[in-house]
Order: C-alpha cells, then structure tokens, then sequence
C-alpha cells in the first residue's frame, strides 16, 4: 500500500498577508487558516487552524518594519509561530523571508560591534526553521555563512532586467550603484540588461562614506567616463 505524502502547508502572518497570497497563489498553493488573537499589554496567540503533523509548513513573514508593525514585532510573531508549527509536529518548518532584516550589519567595522545578521539566524534556527528562503539580500556571502541550516538565496534581478527591457527597449540605460558596496550587484544587472538587450549599458556608482551615523561624499563616478 502506497501512502501518499500530505500536502505542505503555507501561512502568512496578518502583517504579511497580501503578498503571502500572491506567494502562495503563483505557486499553487493557498494560504492555511491561521487564528491570530491579540491580547491587553502587546501580547498575541497564533494558532494553525488545520493539522501540520508530518507536513512540510512554509511560513511567509516580510521583516521591514512598518508603522503598525515594526521590526521587532514580526521578528517576535515569526520566532513564536515557527516555534509552534515545530511543537505541533511538522515535519519541516521553512521560513519564507521576501526581505531580511538587520541583514546589512553583517560584520564588524567598530570596536565591539555586534554581528546581527548572525544573531537573526541563530534565532531563527532556534525557533525551529529548518530552512531560510530571503529575497535579494544585503550580502549573499554572509548570508550563506551566517546560518547552520540549508538556506536559499532568490533574486528579482531578471524580473527587473525583464521589466525594463520591455518598457525601455531602445532608450540609453546606465545603472548606478548607490555606494562601492553594491557595485557587484549593479554590475550583474548590468550584465543581464546587457544580455537581454544586445547592447551596452553604462555603469556608475556613487562615492560615498558613513562614519558614526553621518553620510559625506555624493560624487558620481564612472557615468559618461567611456
């Protein structure tokens, strides 16, 4: 007798929910009923309203921080509904991450800096994530190397090189990089508008520095060099 795997499941925490359909909708799924009640003095209860035991469980929260619901706050409801999801059985718990936060201080440039990149992880992986799906994050090296678990790194570069090409089509293009930073990153997309487009596209960045919170430079470099 063949015993059929049970379908995964896919929740979205209310903060979320939107773009956790839209998520779930392109990839066939729909999203599993989740009670969220609220109680006096900021605390809350998410309960899964269908069964996960056995079941692979996708779990979608976006961390940028909104007025209503800040950082801390997704990061505290994500940590508690991955822990509960793992208590009441699933097989596999994965964390959906359309954007990471504190993925940005991902190494130490002061004297006793903190690393928060790797403390998100060893909190997620201490709620019980089993794998980390995040969308275009700050750095896909330290990403990869700050987590234990299996992790994926997704990017929206080709939607983009896609978007542009088809409503720019034969406009002069250059893309600039917002510090030295991120030059990598532009240099990709400028490769694959290059590939799409069968032509040359500019690249430029800008000079930029940050000490103690304060922002000097703003020269732009490379644009109209060639």
């Amino acid at each position: 007798m063949t015993v059929l795997p049970l379908p995964p499941c896919f929740f979205s925490l209310s903060e979320s929910l939107v773009l956790g359909q839209q998520i779930a909708r392109a990839a066939g799924l729909t999203v599993t009923p989740l009670e969220e009640r609220n109680f006096e003095g900021g605390e809350f209860k998410l309960r899964p309203l269908e069964s996960v035991r056995g079941r692979v469980v996708f779990v979608c929260q976006s961390l940028a921080g909104t007025d209503d619901a800040p950082v801390a706050a997704r990061l505290l409801r994500l940590f508690f509904l991955l822990s509960g999801l793992r208590d009441a059985g699933a097989r596999e718990v994965i964390a959906v991450l359309p954007y990471l936060t504190f993925a940005r201080k991902d190494r130490r440039t002061q004297l006793r800096d903190p690393v928060n990149t790797r403390y998100v992880a060893q909190l997620l992986e201490a709620a019980g994530a089993q794998r980390v799906m995040a969308l275009d994050v700050h750095n896909p090296a330290a990403f990869d190397n700050a987590f234990r678990i299996p992790t994926d790194h997704l990017s929206a570069l080709p939607m983009f090189a896609d978007h542009f090409v088809r409503n720019l089509p034969d406009s002069p293009l250059a893309v600039v990089s917002p510090d030295v930073g991120g030059i990598k990153r532009a240099q990709l997309f400028r490769e694959l508008l290059e590939a799409r487009l069968g032509r040359e596209v500019e690249l430029a960045f800008i000079e930029k520095r940050r000490a103690a919170g304060v922002v000097s430079g703003g020269t732009l470099v490379g644009l109209g060099s060639g």
